[in-house]
């Protein structure tokens, strides 16, 4: 309850998304032009790094978990494919992370999060 209204909607939280996707050789540039039009139909991209054989798409998002700001990410290459013309290629990588926790990574730059004392387990 804020100011004597009662919230029935859940807390959105923004979370930091990574995209990797690769796949047979394109041009170059008709990756870059096909990346260039899925930044016009999704405007809130943070950044694009390309080759001829994958794409890094960063940008940050809203939801209530991460599984569901990982679901919709898993889907935006495929959903903008045949509009934006982009390479028939597929997710190889995802990074979804919590703004809180970036930005102590930010914060603790130069520093590891791992435990010191901690030993890796033969199998």
């Amino acid at each position: 309850m804020k100011d004597g209204i009662i919230n029935t909607t859940p807390a959105q939280r923004h979370w930091h998304v990574a995209i990797t996707l690769s796949g047979e050789p394109v041009e170059p540039m008709l990756v870059r032009a096909a990346l260039l039009r899925l930044a016009e139909e999704r405007p809130f991209l943070e950044s694009m790094r390309f080759s001829a054989e994958q794409a890094e798409i960063q940008f940050w998002d809203e939801g209530e978990s991460m599984l569901d700001v990982a679901s919709l990410a898993l889907r935006l290459w495929s959903e903008h494919r045949d509009s934006a013309g982009l390479p028939r290629w597929e997710v190889v990588g995802l990074d979804v992370v919590e703004k809180g926790l970036r930005e102590l990574g930010a914060d603790t730059a130069g520093s590891s999060l791992r435990s010191t004392t901690m030993a890796p387990i033969a199998f």
